[in-house]
């Protein structure tokens, strides 16, 4: 299995919080599936009415609320970062939530070998890290290989749905979404679900443009 060698995000320190470290020891066993894990959906959620995946949830607060308010989903929060799946972990247990499984692995990897195709209602890509530098757009997500890996793992009839607040960023993945002959969408206003978070609404104030995207599987 030949891991990416330009990675979409960055090895961040894993300074923990004790609530972090102890949701992580408490949860991690129920809720959390580690690398290198082929993944059956139905399994974890025989009932949901759809299968959403949220790709690098970060600290975990715009998935914790989506999953609170669609309760008969069932969510595949993918993070490597150890703070933010306890963080996540610590936000369930706050919201008394269990319709979230943790993944910890890199997107990419699992969507081309342990995710099972077209089982997805589906994906969420909030805020990715933009890479502004131009030596390093390779690192950026939205590629032409990731956008078929989703493609592949969606269901005809689904979609993804992207938020930027980075511009140069925003005509990139309208760029590379163009190009594909397995989507229609583009631009659309900010769903009322997606929550504001804090890190929005940091951008916000400082005068960034926030776009969302959505794009269904043809």
């Amino acid at each position: 299995m030949e891991r990416p060698s330009n990675r979409s995000f960055k090895r961040r320190g894993n300074r923990i919080t004790l609530a972090q470290e102890t949701a992580l020891n408490k949860d991690w066993a129920t809720y959390g599936i580690p690398e290198e894990t082929a993944i059956n959906p139905r399994e974890h959620f025989p009932e949901a009415k759809r299968l959403v995946m949220e790709i690098g949830t970060g600290m975990g607060e715009a998935t914790a609320l989506i999953a609170r308010d669609f309760p008969d989903d069932g969510f595949f929060a993918v993070e490597l970062h150890k703070p933010g799946l306890g963080a996540l972990l610590a936000r369930m247990g706050e919201y008394g939530i269990s319709n979230i499984r943790l993944v910890e692995e890199d997107a990419r990897v699992l969507l081309q070998y342990f995710f099972p195709k077209g089982e997805l209602d589906a994906v969420h890509l909030f805020f990715p890290d933009p890479w502004p530098k131009n030596k390093h757009w390779k690192r950026r997500i939205v590629q032409e290989d990731f956008v078929e890996l989703v493609a592949g793992a969606l269901r005809p009839g689904g979609h993804i749905h992207i938020a930027t607040d980075w511009v140069p960023y925003a005509e990139w993945i309208a760029e590379k979404f163009s190009a594909s002959k397995s989507f229609v969408g583009g631009v659309v206003a900010k769903p009322d679900f997606r929550p504001l978070t804090r890190f929005e609404g940091q951008g916000l104030r400082k005068g960034h443009e926030v776009r969302d995207f959505i794009y269904t599987k043809i």
